[in-house]
């Protein structure tokens, strides 16, 4: 005979009704019986007065006394305790309603709590409590106050269970007497002890603050007699700060002693795999963005606006504390210096040592930099005023993409790593400037 397919046994175990949840988590006996005690005891508050108050007081105190303790009230009660469908209350009550209508009628007096002479003295299946298990042994920390107050134990009021204690959070030991880590001891005496929450700093603590730690947490050290937090760019630290790292977190590397953000986007390796992808550097990581104009694709980035204006080119230009630009040929060239950083008022290309026949535009640049790609041989670009105008923002860390504002507007102060797309029309009327 062949075996079922897959699919079909999928679907015949998907037909079958789930087992029912009763059936995993059965009431124990103890359990049964205090639900039985409860409803009786429910019965008895909503039969204390019933058919009375009519206003005579001296023959409605004669009758009551007498159905305080009469069979008719003790037959309303236990018709009241079991639902129609409830199998096991039914078969308890019935096992057992000559215990309770004894107690009822001779024993109630001399042993008021119907739970204790009932479900532990009489039937046996439960326990006192603070005690546990078949011979109700005290649980631990004695039955009067077991676990210390602090933890509940294990059987606790029935016939099951070790008596051992599960603490709640704050507390530990045998007898829950004893403070875990992260907490400490405010209040502790013979029978009582009050953990309290250590300072987020502490992994051990004999106080609230982070002054009093006995360790720091992890991701905190010790530092002027207090726990300080490490940088957010450190595995572990010796103090505060990204000079006192132990190791980096992923995305920055140890640069002069400290945790330095590692720029994906300049590596040797290109960072963003499909073609025409800009790489933008973010703090720890990096993200790839189609350029505008171009369709963000599953492989690639594709062009869907033809770029306007002129003919444009891409040079690479990499700008740190550049001496000023020198007029030293060309036509329509400014120069001028802003805190010793190159500043230009002309065409992007002279921000970075390039060849027209025998001159250089920038001269000593004492920078390592990118190759310029595709610069026309002689670019010329609309000359513009001195420098009391608009600047650009450092690029290394801003990146923008978009327009500057036009060059006839005043100058542009250019730092860091960037992708310049440089008009080489006979006077442009803008700059687009956009990250590598």
């Amino acid at each position: 005979m062949r075996s079922p397919a897959p699919t079909a046994l999928g679907l015949l175990l998907l037909l079958l009704p789930p087992p029912p949840a009763e059936a995993a988590k059965k009431a124990t006996p103890c359990k049964r019986c205090r639900e039985l005690v409860d409803k009786f005891n429910r019965g008895m508050v909503d039969t204390a007065k019933k058919n009375f108050g009519g206003g005579n007081t001296a023959w409605e105190e004669k009758s009551l006394s007498k159905y305080e303790f009469s069979e008719v009230r003790l037959l309303e009660i236990t018709e009241g305790l079991c639902g129609s469908s409830d199998f096991e209350c039914h078969s308890l009550l019935e096992e057992h309603e000559g215990h309770l209508e004894a107690w009822w009628l001779r024993l109630k007096k001399d042993f008021p709590d119907l739970f204790e002479w009932f479900c532990v003295k009489t039937l046996k299946v439960c326990c006192s409590p603070g005690t546990y298990g078949p011979d109700c042994l005290p649980c631990q920390g004695g039955s009067q106050r077991p676990c210390s107050g602090n933890g509940h134990c294990s059987g606790d009021g029935s016939r099951q269970g070790d008596g051992s204690c599960q603490c709640h959070l704050g507390y530990q030991g045998a007898t829950c007497s004893d403070c875990m880590d992260g907490y400490f001891s405010s209040l502790r005496n013979e029978t009582h002890s009050i953990c309290t929450a250590c300072d987020e700093s502490c992994k051990t603590c004999t106080g609230p603050s982070n002054r009093d730690c006995g360790q720091c947490a992890v991701g905190w050290a010790q530092e002027d007699g207090a726990c300080m937090e490490c940088d957010s760019t450190c595995v572990g630290c010796t103090g505060k700060g990204p000079g006192h790292c132990k190791e980096c977190v992923p995305g920055y590397t140890k640069e002069s002693g400290q945790c330095a953000d590692v720029d994906e986007c300049a590596g040797p390796e290109k960072a963003c795999a499909r073609q025409h992808e800009n790489c933008y550097n973010t703090p720890g990581s990096f993200v790839c963005v189609c350029p505008e104009g171009f369709e963000d694709t599953e492989d690639a980035c594709v062009q869907t606006q033809a770029p306007g204006g002129g003919e444009w080119q891409a040079l690479a230009v990499h700008v740190r504390k550049l001496p000023a630009v020198r007029p030293e040929g060309g036509d329509g060239w400014g120069s001028g210096q802003t805190g010793g950083e190159a500043c230009l008022w002309g065409a992007l290309a002279v921000t970075a040592p390039w060849e027209v026949g025998p001159r250089r535009r920038v001269r000593d640049p004492g920078v390592s930099r990118r190759a310029l790609r595709g610069l026309p041989e002689s670019p010329r670009a609309a000359a513009a005023p001195s420098p009391e105008g608009r600047s650009v923002p450092s690029l290394h860390f801003q990146r923008p993409l978009g327009c500057v504002p036009p060059v006839s507007a005043g100058g542009l102060c250019l730092r860091g790593l960037l992708v310049a797309c440089v008009s080489v029309s006979e006077s442009p009327s803008s700059y687009k400037v956009a990250p590598q």
